[in-house]
């Protein structure tokens, strides 16, 4: 009897699936194999947990962005709104100084002419009591004795 390669092949194939039945390593395979799906099914689950925490974080963060930006826009209207006061104060502030400054420049103009006048009539006063002096000296050269003759008419007359 001569056997041929197929029957030692399918020989070998039966003792071979008997020696792994035996060693009970379809159920090792399989326990392996369970190990590594549940080990797979934890990394997922934790993934999923880091998903939504990652979530909640970016609403989080999202919301803080949000408020942050209408703080900073009412910071920046609240600054507007002082430079705006600031500013129609300044204003104020300068129209009055201009005012009270022109009022100051008037008052001293003013105090300036009055002292020219006050100059220009003393001055002329003085031109006038030299020229009546010049002109009185020039008389009485000349008409001296009849003014004085009339004055004491006059004088007489008025006593009377």
């Amino acid at each position: 009897m001569q056997f041929d390669a197929a029957f030692w092949a399918t020989t070998a194939l039966f003792v071979f699936l008997g020696v792994v039945i035996y060693l009970k390593l379809p159920a090792m395979i399989t326990k392996a194999l369970d190990g590594r799906i549940k080990a797979i099914e934890g990394e997922l689950a934790e993934a999923e947990r880091l998903r939504l925490e990652a979530k909640f974080l970016l609403e989080e963060y999202e919301s803080k962005r949000q408020a942050a930006a209408s703080e900073a826009e009412s910071i920046v209207a609240a600054a507007r709104e002082e430079a705006f006061r600031m500013t129609a104060e300044a204003k104020t502030s300068l129209e009055a100084l201009i005012v009270r400054r022109t009022r100051a420049v008037e008052d001293k103009i003013a105090q300036a002419e009055s002292q020219a006048v006050s100059e220009v009539r003393s001055r002329s006063a003085d031109v006038a009591v030299e020229a009546a002096r010049v002109l009185l000296t020039r008389q009485m050269g000349t008409k001296g004795d009849a003014l004085i003759d009339r004055a004491i008419k006059d004088v007489g007359s008025k006593l009377n």
